[in-house]
Order: structure tokens, then C-alpha cells, then sequence
């Protein structure tokens, strides 16, 4: 299924947070909190000002990006689960 999010939306597929910590320990998958980490899967084209007037978006399709805990709403597309969240909810481009 092709999905292509609307104005200023973003389709963000989750990075799955290590298993160890950087001491050796294991962390249970109980322990885990979901990852705050994602790859841009695909974006709008972007938010309109008043006088309709187009600002480009920040990120693009392929950035690793870094978002808030509580971010985006989850969508299963696919079989595959994935966020869809407003452009304003990621924190930056993870280089």
C-alpha cells in the first residue's frame, strides 16, 4: 500500500534500541521503553502560511531523526507498525 502523508506529516518507521547496555547488562524486552529514535519513510509536502505560500519541510525521506517519548499517532500499514506525527513533534536530524 502506498501511503504519502498530507501538508506538514510525517511517516516515521521506529529504530529498534539496543539490547545491552553500554556496561554489557541485557535489558528484558519488559524493561524497554520504545524508542525516541526513527527513519523517515515518507513526507508532505509541507505546511501553507495565511497567504498560501508553501514552507518546505525540514526533513526528508531517509533522515534518522530524534522525537519526543509521547509523538506521532501509531498506524500498522503493511503489517509494519509505524508513527505518523506533525513535523513540529521531531527534535532534529540525527547526522
Amino acid at each position: 500500500m502506498a501511503f504519502k502523508p498530507l501538508h506538514d506529516r510525517v511517516l516515521v518507521r521506529r529504530v529498534e534500541s539496543e539490547e545491552k547496555t553500554a556496561g554489557g547488562l541485557i535489558i528484558p524486552d519488559s524493561a524497554k521503553e520504545k524508542p525516541a529514535e526513527g527513519v523517515v519513510v515518507a513526507c508532505g509536502e509541507g505546511a501553507r502560511k495565511d497567504s498560501g505560500e508553501l514552507i518546505g519541510m525540514a526533513v526528508s525521506e531517509g533522515d534518522k531523526i530524534l522525537f519526543g517519548k509521547w509523538s506521532g499517532t501509531e498506524v500498522q500499514l503493511d503489517g509494519e507498525d509505524l508513527l505518523i506525527m506533525k513535523e513540529s513533534d521531531i527534535m532534529g536530524i540525527i547526522a
